[in-house]
């Protein structure tokens, strides 16, 4: 089995395609599009998500300490790239239209608003800004987690699997496949 051997590069995929909303001190709101975010703790419940230190929403972010983390779905794959593209420095991108249109909805705990069409929004507080290079991480608690009730079954379970989630690989976006199996099934007894 042959094997190439290429310089340093980013090959972790896939990873989830989320939106990053925030809102500056006046209250004007943005969203982006990041790849780069995940879980890191569950006691307390905290995320990271990684930006390049140019983008519109850093600055913001950095200011206010907070934002709010949506999960993308099948529907909202074109705004999400759309959002990932175009700057707010340029464009108010929640004031795009037809199948770019986005919808703020109030968040509990923070200023930053969610993204109402998303099935889960993650309200979040910075507690650390690790400055890695290209990249700044923020490391945000969870102080929210915000659902969209039609993902609920008849017995209050929420089923995310309804949602059609989808994920970023190397510059392109994908729908989840089928389940394969739950977590422990390797070990379960039959």
């Amino acid at each position: 089995m042959a094997r190439q051997y290429w310089k340093p590069s980013n090959m972790l995929y896939p990873v989830p395609a989320v939106l990053v909303s925030c809102a500056d001190e006046n209250g004007k709101a943005n969203v982006m599009t990041a790849a780069w975010a995940g879980t890191i703790c569950s006691d307390p419940v905290m995320l990271s998500v990684s930006i390049r230190k140019e983008r519109y929403s850093h600055a913001i972010i950095k200011r206010t300490g907070e934002f709010v983390v949506s999960l993308t779905t099948e529907k909202l794959a074109k705004v999400t790239d759309y959002v990932g593209v175009k700057s707010g420095r340029e464009i108010d991108k929640f004031a795009l239209t037809g199948d770019l249109k986005l919808t703020k909805c109030e968040s509990r705990f923070v200023k930053a608003p969610g993204i109402a069409e998303s099935p889960v929004c993650l309200e979040c507080r910075v507690k650390q800004i690790l400055e890695l290079g290209s990249h700044d991480m923020f490391i945000a608690e969870v102080l929210s987690t915000d659902i969209d009730e039609q993902y609920l079954d008849e017995k209050g379970k929420f089923d995310l699997a309804k949602a059609g989630l989808i994920s970023y690989s190397h510059g392109e976006y994908y729908s989840l496949g089928e389940l394969l199996g739950k977590f422990g099934y390797s070990v379960k007894k039959k």
